[in-house]
């Protein structure tokens, strides 16, 4: 791992020159030179302000192979999401993301959506209301699966249930092949942008009628690829350095 590889990824990605950099942290060009080149390691205070500035845990600025997420992950960018409305169903089995998403085609199918608007997006998001007895003894997890409704699309087809989303701003994080390692990949994206937004978890009581999470799978260019959207008003805030572990 290279201190100063990080140092000079993450100044990359937020668009500075070293010189820029140096006159945010009260330092010469040629400091930052030498923080990036290894020469000098930055003192602690300078090591904190990095990681504000960078939206980084210092933890991960110091010990990570940073450069290596690009691979990985996009950055993380905010967008306005309007309104919408949207068709959804849960599943609480053991493997219940495919189990739902598999009904949902079948009904995107028969009520007329896909015809309608092939492109529709299918999003979805756990389900976390499984008592840990069904989990534990069965291995039951639960995931909800939803079509967002194009504007100008109606239907009232039985075997979902309704609703509103009322409009929201996202953090929103794209993972690249996210099933070559599922867990490590999508739960590292949901950290970064825990990190981004320095925040530790979700709020206990969410907004009503907005998504806390979901996450949008697409191909692209041959490569899956997964859009993690987080309601930067659904998270409890921290300071930079909560422990995520």
């Amino acid at each position: 791992m290279s201190l100063g590889k990080n140092i000079g990824y993450l100044r990359k990605q937020k668009k500075l020159t070293q010189e820029q950099l140096a006159e945010q942290m009260g330092v010469s060009r040629q400091t930052i030179s030498k923080w990036e080149s290894d020469e000098i390691v930055p003192e602690l205070g300078k090591l904190i302000m990095l990681s504000e500035r960078f939206s980084c845990k210092l933890d991960a600025l110091i010990k990570e192979e940073l450069s290596d997420r690009s691979s990985i992950y996009s950055e993380v960018t905010f967008k306005q999401l309007s309104a919408f409305k949207m068709a959804r169903y849960v599943m609480i089995t053991p493997n219940p993301e495919d189990d739902v998403n598999r009904y949902m085609k079948g009904w995107a199918q028969m009520s007329g959506l896909l015809e309608a608007h092939p492109d529709a997006k299918l999003i979805g998001w756990d389900f976390p209301f499984v008592p840990p007895e069904l989990n534990i003894r069965f291995g039951l997890h639960g995931y909800v699966a939803a079509y967002i409704l194009p504007e100008g699309f109606e239907t009232d087809f039985p075997g979902v249930e309704y609703a509103e989303q009322a409009e929201a701003e996202y953090a929103v994080i794209t993972v690249y092949d996210p099933f070559v390692s599922a867990y490590e990949r999508i739960g590292g994206a949901y950290k970064m942008i825990l990190e981004h937004l320095q925040a530790n978890g979700f709020r206990e009581k969410p907004k009503e009628n907005v998504l806390s999470c979901f996450e949008y799978v697409y191909e692209t260019d041959g490569m899956t690829c997964m859009d993690v959207y987080i309601h930067t008003q659904g998270v409890s805030k921290a300071d930079a350095f909560t422990n995520f572990s």
